[in-house]
């Protein structure tokens, strides 16, 4: 595991099975730049790898850590950054209680990131069961 990021394979050592490098290769195709004929050379695909990457790291705001960038979650600049992004909207709340039915949005820090975090719930709940059963028998 490296800066809290863990492998995420469905299939042990399936590389095309894994539900991560599927998003970001949909990701990938479906970028304007994405050439839609393939690449002209190897070259030419290298190069488009390099500033896709750049981009999804860098530049690319991430809905599932609140709109920051992997890079600035990384960084830890992400906690400045919703905090301020909380005191944004908590003013507008306040100026204008009228436009707003509840809560703001949640700028709250996300601890972890998961695709089925329902199905890994599910997964731990069968697996202390199966150690339980195990323990009574």
């Amino acid at each position: 595991m490296k800066q809290g990021v863990a492998k995420s394979l469905t299939r042990s050592g399936v590389s095309d099975d894994n539900a991560f490098s599927e998003a970001l290769f949909r990701t990938a195709k479906y970028r304007p730049e994405f050439p839609v004929q393939g690449f002209e050379s190897l070259e030419q695909a290298r190069i488009w790898a390099a500033e896709f990457v750049h981009w999804y790291n860098v530049d690319h705001r991430h809905s599932g850590i609140r709109y920051v960038s992997p890079e600035q979650r990384h960084s830890g600049q992400d906690q400045a950054i919703l905090a301020a992004r909380h005191e944004v909207y908590t003013k507008a709340k306040a100026r204008h209680p009228a436009r707003w039915s509840g809560a703001t949005r949640d700028w709250s820090l996300i601890d972890s990131v998961t695709l089925n975090p329902e199905r890994d719930e599910v997964v731990k709940l069968a697996i202390s069961d199966q150690h339980t059963q195990l323990k009574a028998a």
